[in-house]
């Protein structure tokens, strides 16, 4: 299973201190150094609506350049695609939003003019030789409106597909989705988008992000995203609290006998590390406690992966 970690961008989106760059990449190295080897690391955005972001330039400059190691970010219209491209960005992910009221209050537009942006954006990627990803947010709930059908979420789905996805991500914003609902959209998506790789998103708000992981995995989900100290959040959805933590993701797996290739120790030491820059305990609960079986006294970050 990859796990694309998301600290970097979705996880310190939300957070009211606002990290100086060279914080933020030793993050980013910190992830690189536990196995990480996908990563949403910044987004190009307006610093006025997102400030935590403001930096994105200075953070592609200084991020380390590793073989292997993809770098994502997000945009959501031409001129963050340009910022993106000009930065240096392995890949591109675009967020359309699956409701109008929710889209208009994240992006300024309705969903039909994010679609539209999306396919500009996923045309000037291509020309660039830059990999194009779309995330459907808010695919399992509205904190405006409240329930979205699958159906919605297929019709957006079905709707990109012209602009060649490199994959489509399911996002559960603000944390309401359920295993039930994993499976439904999963399998609505599969119907329209067959070929093309899915990835899912949670959040924890309502403690459910890890069962759906779980469901998502077992519905043939090829990626799962998570922060690494469960930070995390949307400035723009009320209440939304922390991604499913990339510690305690990789311990379920890890156990379950799912290979991810990371270091688990060392991510929950990561963990632990963002939370005390941000203030705060990380969400995250591995870095509490201990791996199972216990990791050895030395600390050498050995990984529970049989």
């Amino acid at each position: 299973m990859e796990i694309v970690e998301v600290g970097p961008r979705d996880g310190l989106q939300n957070e009211r201190i606002l990290l100086p760059t060279e914080v933020k990449v030793d993050y980013i190295t910190r992830a690189l150094d536990a196995g990480i080897r996908r990563m949403e690391a910044t987004a190009f955005v307006h610093p006025a609506r997102v400030p935590q972001m403001a930096d994105a330039e200075a953070v592609m400059a200084a991020v380390p350049r590793r073989a292997g190691v993809t770098y994502i970010g997000l945009v959501l219209n031409r001129r963050g695609l340009d910022r993106a491209l000009a930065a240096g960005v392995d890949e591109v992910n675009v967020v359309v939003v699956a409701s109008d009221e929710f889209s208009r209050r994240n992006q300024g537009t309705g969903v039909r003019e994010a679609l539209d942006a999306w396919h500009d954006i996923a045309g000037g990627a291509a020309a660039a030789g830059i990999p194009a990803s779309l995330t459907i947010a808010a695919a399992f709930g509205c904190p405006f409106t409240g329930e979205v059908p699958a159906d919605r979420v297929q019709a957006i789905a079905a709707a990109a597909l012209p602009g060649g996805p490199r994959e489509i991500a399911i996002a559960d914003t603000i944390g309401v989705g359920v295993p039930t609902q994993v499976r439904a959209l999963v399998a609505a998506i599969r119907e329209v988008a067959a070929d093309v790789p899915l990835r899912a998103h949670f959040h924890n708000t309502r403690n459910t992000g890890y069962a759906n992981a779980v469901a998502a995995l077992e519905a043939g989900v090829a990626a799962l995203d998570a922060s690494t100290g469960g930070i995390g959040g949307c400035p723009f959805a009320p209440r939304a609290t922390g991604n499913i933590a990339t510690e305690d993701l990789t311990y379920l797996l890890d156990r379950m006998g799912v290979r991810t290739g990371l270091d688990l120790p060392a991510l929950a030491a990561t963990g632990t590390w963002i939370g005390e820059r941000l203030g705060t305990a990380a969400p995250a609960l591995l870095g509490r406690t201990d791996t199972f079986p216990p990791s050895p006294p030395n600390g050498s970050g050995v990984s529970v992966t049989p």
